[in-house]
């Protein structure tokens, strides 16, 4: 699918338009090889840019080609929306062109929500260099904001895995911490694509540019920062919450075992006297039943008495 937006110079009001113009960005998601052809014929782009997108697995990085520029930057994505925290990262390429500026995207993400729709300060299309570092700063943002979905997902499984028995609440730690491992990887990446822009060699920087660079490098620190720290809470919790599953699993087969040997009383008794053996006058006692059930449950009670005192019930 492409999409063709232009900046109007006068209003800075945003405009889709139909056909590519100077100066316009064209936003391709999950292209077909028609579509890339054609956006390649009329920007002169050089095919292979393009293409090198289209690979889930790419890493961020920055290529030249000609008079074209690639930059690569992972950004976070939530492959499964009916379960919480199953992020991973999908490449997202720019490619700075004479008279245009190029996204490419193979699914569909709200990071450009706000730029299709307006509501992104001091946007303009043939603003390249700016528009790319705005990009930046959105992404370093979705990846705190994913982080912190993750924060308050771990406190909430802290909560169940306290009482858990099953291997379930694990699974989901599980994911949270394939999600982390996955940002952290993306986080590194871009970094040091940001650093690498930073130092201005790659694309024309301007004076106004540079603060929200800086910007975008601070949010790019805090996400890392933040997600080597739920890293290690997440490497110690769920280490300590295996223990905590297992030593549940203990107690309550030390439960189910004493009850066993509780209820064994009666049943051994029963059998005993079920026997067909001899027993006198006691057999013809009309209270011989309540005499036994006495006895049986007094022994019950007493092993249960015993058992609970030396904490094996």
């Amino acid at each position: 699918m492409i999409r063709i937006y232009k900046t109007e110079t006068l209003t800075g009001k945003l405009n889709q338009l139909n056909e590519v113009e100077p100066n316009c960005w064209i936003h391709l998601v999950h292209p077909t090889l028609e579509e890339v052809k054609e956006v390649c014929e009329k920007t002169l782009v050089d095919q292979r840019l393009i293409a090198k997108v289209l690979d889930e697995e790419e890493l961020s990085r920055i290529e030249v080609e000609g008079e074209a520029t690639l930059i690569v930057v992972n950004i976070p994505y939530l492959i499964d929306h009916s379960h919480k925290n199953k992020y991973r990262t999908l490449p997202l390429g720019i490619i700075h062109a004479n008279q245009y500026i190029i996204t490419i995207l193979m699914k569909e993400n709200k990071l450009f929500d706000d730029f299709e729709n307006g509501n992104v300060r001091e946007f303009y299309t043939e603003k390249k260099t700016r528009f790319t570092i705005q990009l930046l700063v959105r992404i370093s943002q979705g990846y705190l904001m994913g982080l912190d979905e993750m924060n308050k997902d771990i406190q909430r499984q802290e909560h169940i895995l306290a009482k858990a028995t099953k291997n379930q609440e694990l699974l989901e730690m599980l994911n949270i911490e394939k999600s982390l491992v996955y940002f952290m990887g993306g986080l590194k990446y871009n970094q040091a694509t940001l650093e690498k822009l930073s130092k201005g060699t790659i694309i024309p920087f301007y004076e106004e540019d540079m603060d929200l660079l800086e910007d975008a490098m601070i949010e790019s620190n805090q996400a890392i920062e933040m997600a080597n720290i739920y890293k290690e809470i997440m490497s110690s919790t769920t280490e300590t919450y295996a223990s905590i599953i297992s030593n549940n699993l203990n107690v309550l087969m030390k439960f189910l075992a004493g009850i066993t040997i509780v209820f064994s009383i009666p049943t051994m008794i029963a059998s005993f006297m079920g026997m067909n053996v001899p027993l006198g006058d006691f057999a013809t006692n009309p209270a011989s039943f309540f005499i036994l059930a006495l006895i049986s449950l007094g022994l019950a009670l007493l092993i249960a008495y015993w058992l609970k005192k030396k904490d094996m019930l």
